[in-house]
């Protein structure tokens, strides 16, 4: 059986852990993984500024060119191993979509593989990191009207971002397209999103856009479950959406979590 990981981060995340590119990648063959994406989170559009307190939501510009040198050491290193593809979390950010064409069709020709992912939402011109905590979560909601509004905004946003003209090099592959679930065990309103969901998959269907099947949340204690569920997970596999499995791994510890159960439900 062919076992993939295609979303994990690296010691270049400013948010994540210094784990090295040896210790995910030892652990991946070690655990019988054939194929792996490293995706960090790409550099921030100027002039965006990041919202989160300390900015780190990105890496530094002036890194990428080692990230992508070191990537190529370890790619050629463990070749005939384990497939080993260079990537990029890219954010889509709304009204910064000439600067992310511009960044990916100087990056894209380095890139085996990539992820396009929501983790900012804009309100009255101020944007918000809506999965950064539970009470920045919670805050962003009443700013907007309420849960649902936000849940509104954000399944807006992910088919925004699979319209959006980004360039040859946009990524094929949409990033945890339900984390607007991360906090809603922090809230007591029971929101009724599935329609939504589907409608977001089916937008995929049609625009030839991969799934990040993300397990990353059922570790995360206001969630408890994977971006999407098991169950949109089968309608976006009934639909014929390619489904990629992935750890959003920051550490090698959390590599690969919750792989098995997952693949026991739904063999991907």
């Amino acid at each position: 059986m062919q076992k993939r990981d295609g979303h994990i981060h690296t010691p270049f995340c400013p948010h994540g852990s210094s784990d090295s590119f040896e210790k995910y990648i030892t652990k991946a063959i070690d655990n019988g993984f054939t194929e792996i994406t490293f995706t960090e989170h790409a550099p921030l559009p100027f002039p965006f500024t990041d919202p989160t307190p300390d900015k780190d939501s990105g890496m530094k510009h002036e890194l990428l060119p080692a990230y992508f040198e070191q990537l190529q050491v370890v790619k050629e290193r463990y070749k005939g191993q384990i497939i080993i593809n260079i990537g990029l979390e890219v954010d889509y950010i709304v009204g910064f979509e000439e600067q992310t064409r511009n960044f990916l069709n100087k990056v894209g020709p380095m890139l085996d593989d990539a992820i396009l992912s929501v983790h900012f939402l804009q309100h009255h011109a101020r944007y918000t990191c809506i999965d950064f905590s539970d009470e920045v979560y919670l805050q962003f909601a009443k700013e907007v009207g309420g849960i649902q509004p936000m849940y509104d905004l954000y399944y807006e946003t992910v088919k925004q971002s699979i319209l959006a003209d980004l360039g040859p090099y946009k990524p094929k592959r949409i990033g945890h397209p339900t984390l607007i679930h991360k906090f809603q065990l922090a809230h007591s309103e029971t929101i009724d999103d599935s329609a939504q969901i589907e409608s977001v998959l089916q937008l995929m269907k049609a625009h030839h856009y991969e799934l990040d099947f993300n397990s990353a949340g059922l570790s995360k204690s206001f969630c408890q479950e994977p971006y999407p569920t098991i169950d949109h997970a089968l309608f976006a596999k009934k639909i014929g959406v390619p489904i990629v499995f992935g750890s959003d791994a920051h550490t090698a510890n959390d590599l690969h979590q919750h792989y098995n159960v997952l693949q026991q439900k739904l063999t991907f």
